[in-house]
């Protein structure tokens, strides 16, 4: 057969501090029955102070070398989907490769949002069937409590810390692989969703610090409904490229942004709750990592399992968007 990329592992890794939805109702005027009826989200987890974004990639991508059975000097480039780094620059990869122990290797970030999971398994899947490259890591890791005003109900509440990694390498038979994917985006959209302080537009100014534009800003309404659009269409095309139907797919893997656009996806599909992977309820919103996240505790716990259809589907600020048919 013809080279195809497919996951050959994957791991996760969420900081240990856990942040309820009782306890935001204790510095913030909301409480738990809203935010669950809202969004699907009953906790979150935050990092450290000290932990940065890599510290949470490193620690996924050992779990996912660990789960592949591939050594890390196997790997000759690195992927990491990210718009919380450590840094504004360098790219949070640079780090990760150094944190890994296997500095030489190519490595950088992609920014597509909560979309960067889908564009680095795209550009992951092209490096491996073109020949390039051999095993490469990708990542999917955010902090975005780190960037959320505190003050703000309306943001605060949606999002948690989080980092999810595969191995892709190539396919070691002809079932297996990553048989579809789709990518799109719309910049007209820009405002809807971003973090308008701290670039070439906004420089880091006390202006900008006064407005609070370091921080994330949000139209929900207008998100909420280009996520249903965008995610179901990526999913149809995805589909129709890997001619496969949704009844044929196993496991559904939307964006965990919340779990009244992902309902409304499955009903568009006439997807049973059953073929649904959802973790909302414990992660929240984690970006990037939100599909590895929720793919690797599946794997881990059993559910999903070799052989495996898969559907990934995701919208994320720019707006980005994406979708894939992967068989595990």
């Amino acid at each position: 057969m013809s080279k195809r990329a497919a996951i050959l592992g994957a791991g996760y890794y969420a900081p240990e501090k856990v942040l309820t939805n009782k306890d935001i109702e204790k510095f913030l005027d909301t409480n738990d029955e809203w935010i669950t009826s809202m969004t699907g989200m009953k906790e979150r987890h935050l990092s450290e102070k000290g932990q940065p974004t890599s510290d949470l990639a490193v620690k996924a991508a050992e779990n996912a070398l660990k789960n592949s059975g591939v050594k890390k000097e196997e790997i000759d480039m690195v992927l990491v989907a990210t718009v919380t780094g450590d840094y504004v620059w360098p790219s949070t990869a640079n780090v990760v490769v150094n944190k890994l122990g296997i500095n030489g290797v190519p490595s950088v970030d992609l920014s597509a949002a909560c979309s960067g999971f889908l564009y680095g398994l795209t550009s992951a899947r092209a490096f491996i069937e073109s020949g390039i490259y051999k095993k490469i890591l990708l990542i999917g890791a955010e902090e975005f409590t780190k960037v959320c005003d505190w003050t703000d109900r309306k943001t605060c509440v949606l999002f948690g810390d989080g980092a999810g990694a595969v191995v892709i390498g190539e396919a070691q038979n002809e079932e297996q692989g990553i048989l579809s994917t789709y990518l799109g985006s719309d910049g007209s959209k820009v405002s809807y969703l971003m973090q308008p302080g701290g670039g070439t537009a906004n420089p880091l100014s006390q202006e900008v610090l006064d407005k609070k534009m370091q921080f994330v800003y949000m139209e929900g309404k207008e998100v909420f409904k280009q996520a249903v659009i965008k995610m179901t269409a990526s999913m149809e095309i995805a589909m129709e490229k890997a001619g496969v139907t949704a009844e044929q797919v196993d496991y559904f893997i939307f964006h965990q942004a919340n779990k009244r656009i992902i309902d409304s996806i499955a009903q568009r599909f006439l997807v049973p709750e059953e073929k649904l992977i959802i973790n909302i309820h414990k992660y929240a919103n984690t970006s990037a990592a939100t599909i590895p996240i929720a793919l690797a505790e599946a794997m881990e716990e059993g559910k999903i399992k070799k052989g495996h259809l898969l559907g990934f589907s995701a919208l994320g600020a720019g707006f980005t968007w994406g979708g894939a048919i992967v068989r595990i």
